[in-house]
């Protein structure tokens, strides 16, 4: 999938906070609702792509979300990295939310941790039909 461009998305250049108070406050939203931060980090790769990720635990399942960094029609790196951080915490938020009535495995499948690593978002549909049955088992 072809991401837009920052410029054509919300949040862009809409506030003064930075990537890092964003990102804290993602982070924040998910310990306020029990969760419990495994690991965040940035990268980048040589292509130009970047995202921001976010590991957690809550309920008893793990979670990763990796949170893209939208290209900028005018290279303003900041405001995209500001842009991204911004939308991360939203997402997180309205999953968080989501969360207390679905519970987390539901509001967070997609970034639903799988054994070797990847997430729900990135197995095959193969993938997902053949172990949805055995992910969504409900245990006394």
């Amino acid at each position: 999938m072809e991401l837009p461009y920052g410029e054509d998305i919300n949040y862009w250049k809409t506030g003064r906070s930075s990537y890092d108070m964003w990102v804290d406050r993602a982070k924040s939203q998910i310990e306020k609702f029990d969760g419990k931060i495994l690991a965040e980090g940035f990268g980048s790769n040589a292509g130009g792509q970047a995202a921001f990720m976010i590991g957690f635990e809550m309920q008893g399942d793990k979670f990763k979300v990796i949170w893209p960094i939208l290209p900028s029609k005018n290279k303003d790196v900041k405001a995209a990295k500001i842009q991204a951080a911004t939308m991360l915490y939203h997402d997180v938020k309205a999953k968080c939310i989501s969360a207390t009535v679905l519970g987390a495995k539901a509001a967070f499948f997609s970034y639903l941790m799988l054994p070797d690593g990847r997430t729900a978002i990135q197995a095959t549909d193969k993938e997902l039909f053949d172990g949805i049955p055995k992910q969504l088992l409900i245990s006394d």
